[in-house]
């Protein structure tokens, strides 16, 4: 955490509130912020902090120690849904050693390929694999299955009552290939899908397949080096004979929140401003509503009747719909990125420049490095990008599996000298 106080906005970042949250608060007096007589911002001292569970986190934590974490020796790892590859990078960039992927679209196949030749990368319906010869091969198995809606005409409600969704074909692949640890990312909705019977079934399916399942944690991303309000949800299980020797510990956050200018400019994430890309374009009516939104601002910001004019029946409805004609800020992370820059509920304007954000700055958010090129038309490449796990969120996730396999071995190996030592005659 930055010793000079952090702002409002990255306050709101940090505790997950809005800006206007802040204000009420400094209104009633439960928090407010001080004058910084350096540039005359206003500024939260470390210490106002301290009744924070999330900053106490960043002031404590153990980044530095967990990023000399490496595999005592080579772990494997299969991974369905592959997507671009975020996942499959932050594993490599821990150390695991990629066995197969699996993904049905073609570009992203292709992404996939021409990044990693040496990958084994299979094009196609999940339904269609085997995955039988990699049994007892393998130490992980990961995967950000689609959240389906599951059938519950059966009973049991189980592992056969969800044949015919993709969370099925994931629990297929645990049944055959019987992975030390499973590693699956979804959606935060998920929680919530179905009036939470969609997860209940989820880990009932979990515990049937032989593992024990860590509480699932949803992770934000602007936690982990990625200068992004992402929110993934994570699920970490441990095969049952293995779960007793070590348990899953968490990644630690990194020590600041990082922000747009962090990822589209030279520093501490990136050695280069970032590349030039091709992006997408706005029509010009568009563009010349979003030029009249300041750096952080959305409609709202915009006159009245041009509110109006832009929102049309959405005016008149209700809640905050911050994601409209929205300008994103140097001195904030980006909002969620979705599959498309451009859409009306979802626009991410450049900070200065009135413009979708390119395809390299998408990546940039996303924690891409620079080399990894997407391919495909440029549709495809925003929608494998928006659609990816942050690379910077899966290494602190992979470190962590790392470390529990590490201590698996490190205490089962103990266990056993000690059952040799006392079957020893005296």
């Amino acid at each position: 955490m930055n010793d000079k106080g952090l702002t409002i906005a990255q306050v709101a970042d940090m505790l997950g509130v809005s800006k206007e949250t802040l204000r009420r608060w400094e209104t009633s007096g439960k928090l407010v912020p001080e004058r910084d007589d350096c540039n005359n911002y206003r500024v939260y001292s470390p210490n106002q902090l301290d009744m924070f569970d999330e900053a106490k986190s960043l002031t404590s934590s153990n980044w530095d120690n967990e990023l000399e974490v490496a595999p005592s020796r080579d772990y494997s790892v299969v991974e369905l849904f592959a997507g671009a590859g975020g996942l499959a990078l932050g594993m490599e960039r821990a150390g695991l050693k990629t066995l197969l992927l699996s993904e049905l679209d073609k570009h992203a196949c292709n992404t996939l390929t021409s990044n990693r030749p040496n990958w084994n990368v299979i094009q196609g319906d999940v339904t269609e694999l085997d995955f039988t010869p990699f049994r007892g091969k393998v130490d992980v198995l990961s995967g950000g299955f689609p959240c389906q809606a599951f059938s519950y005409a059966g009973k049991k409600q189980g592992f056969e009552d969800a044949r015919g969704t993709l969370f099925y074909e994931f629990g297929r692949a645990v049944k055959e290939i019987s992975p030390r640890v499973i590693i699956a990312e979804n959606v935060r909705g998920l929680l919530n899908h179905d009036e939470g019977r969609t997860l209940s079934t989820i880990k009932q399916i979990i515990n049937e397949l032989g593992y024990e399942l860590v509480q699932p944690r949803v992770l934000k991303a602007v936690f982990y080096q990625v200068p992004q309000k992402r929110e993934r949800l994570f699920l970490v299980a441990i095969r049952k004979d293995l779960a007793k020797y070590a348990p899953f510990e968490w990644p630690s956050p990194y020590k600041r929140i990082m922000t747009m200018k962090d990822a589209l400019k030279a520093g501490e994430l990136f050695e280069t401003d970032v590349p030039y890309s091709e992006g997408q374009k706005y029509p010009e009516t568009k563009a010349r509503v979003l030029k009249l939104v300041p750096p952080g601002g959305y409609w709202r910001d915009l006159p009245l009747q041009i509110q109006k004019d832009y929102m049309k029946k959405s005016f008149y409805l209700g809640g905050g719909k911050t994601g409209i004609a929205r300008r994103l800020s140097w001195d904030e992370p980006s909002l969620t990125l979705t599959c498309a820059p451009a859409q009306k509920q979802t626009e991410r304007c450049h900070p200065d420049e009135t413009r979708p954000l390119t395809v390299r700055e998408y990546a940039r958010i996303q924690t891409f490095p620079d080399d990894w090129l997407f391919s495909g038309p440029i549709t495809a490449q925003y929608k494998q990008i928006g659609n990816a796990v942050p690379v910077n969120l899966a290494y602190a996730v992979a470190r962590s599996v790392v470390r529990l396999l590490n201590n698996i071995d490190s205490e089962s190996s103990r266990e056993e000298q000690h059952l040799l030592d006392t079957e020893q005659p005296a």
